[in-house]
């Protein structure tokens, strides 16, 4: 559906898909057969300075991509409910299950059912063209798409950057397939309890990481392109 692609990515979304969704159990797609999925590519300048920790500026991107991310979901939503769609926006963030870490519509099953990427050691979506340096939102329709063909399994190969990095051992350095349950492959809580320790450190109000996007291969390639040395002091 160009129409649909054209909008969203004239409002600032970098990479666009549509997913066949029906093989997934009915409640994580409320019922509803199809799925958009639409990326933001992130400031290259801002990803290389995360290569070593956390910073303010990070935290502030990604707060930003996540609000321009869930207005274009909302946006493209309305847009095929006028065309008598149904329609549910999936926002950036949210709905998350404090006991699980967990949402009930991973942006990243969206993703890798529209053949935009694959997921990573680190429990990402990694592209080819910029790396983990993405953010997603998603929206959830019965719209007739042409859907892409699904990614079914990890291109990280021997690749253990992310693995190596993580300051709070989270990544279990496997590769991912789908099906497969989070935790067989990242354990989102001693990623947490490391930030929230981190946190309490530093006296900050910075949530997220970032470390295990700044060192993969895809995304120091996406930096390369953009004119950044990643390995720049």
């Amino acid at each position: 559906m160009d129409e649909l692609r054209d909008m969203l990515t004239e409002h600032g979304a970098t990479l666009v898909g549509y997913a066949d969704l029906s093989p997934l159990p009915a409640e994580v797609r409320a019922g509803l057969p199809r799925g958009v999925s639409l990326a933001l590519a992130l400031d290259p300048p801002i990803i290389a300075g995360i290569r070593n920790g956390p910073t303010a500026k990070y935290m502030e991107l990604y707060r930003r991509s996540n609000a321009l991310l869930t207005e274009l979901a909302e946006a493209g939503a309305a847009f095929l409910r006028e065309r008598g769609d149904r329609a549910e926006a999936w926002r950036a963030t949210g709905g998350i299950d404090r006991g699980t870490l967990s949402v009930r519509t991973q942006h990243k099953t969206l993703a890798t059912r529209a053949g935009l990427g694959w997921v990573g050691k680190c429990a990402l979506l990694v592209t080819e063209r910029w790396g983990s340096a993405v953010r997603f939102a998603s929206i959830l329709t019965d719209a007739d798409l042409p859907v892409g063909e699904p990614v079914d399994e990890s291109r990280c190969g021997e690749c253990a950057a992310c693995v190596d990095i993580c300051p709070g051992e989270a990544p279990q350095g496997v590769n991912w397939r789908a099906g497969m349950e989070r935790p067989e492959i990242f354990d989102a809580f001693a990623c947490a309890r490391h930030m929230r320790e981190r946190q309490q450190r530093a006296g900050d109000d910075i949530t997220i990481c970032g470390m295990c996007i700044a060192c993969c291969p895809y995304t120091l390639a996406y930096l390369r392109r953009s004119g950044i040395d990643p390995n720049a002091p």
